[in-house]
């Protein structure tokens, strides 16, 4: 078994970094009134997702790491929810490149949280 020596190594960050960036550009078009609506709760949603991977990681515990990384998996479905508001309004035309992305990282933390769970 491979001894990971920062959660930078784990692809489930390096993903979620990914989709901040995405993200980011995308609620950088949102009509200025949105600024303290839905682009800050987009904004604080997506950057929760790694956050929540490198703390948990941090946390040097395997039962404390799989409670941030199940915060992760909240996180992104409430970035998911807030992403097909966007698009329903019309602040977003599209979103395929994201929901792909949203899709990836929550099949990198399932994975991530089943083989923790088999180490406990």
């Amino acid at each position: 078994m491979v001894k990971i020596a920062s959660y930078k190594e784990l692809q489930v960050w390096q993903e979620s970094m990914n989709l901040v960036e995405l993200v980011y550009k995308e609620v950088n078009h949102f009509p200025s009134n949105e600024s303290y609506g839905l682009t800050s709760q987009i904004r604080r949603a997506v950057v929760s997702i790694p956050s929540n991977i490198a703390e948990g990681f941090m946390r040097k515990n395997t039962k404390e790491f799989i409670q941030f990384l199940h915060v992760s998996l909240g996180s992104l479905g409430e970035l998911d929810t807030q992403m097909e508001i966007a698009l329903r309004v019309g602040y977003l035309s599209k979103i395929t490149e994201i929901n792909s992305l949203i899709e990836t990282v929550r099949k990198l933390l399932y994975g991530l949280i089943k083989s923790l769970k088999k180490r406990l």
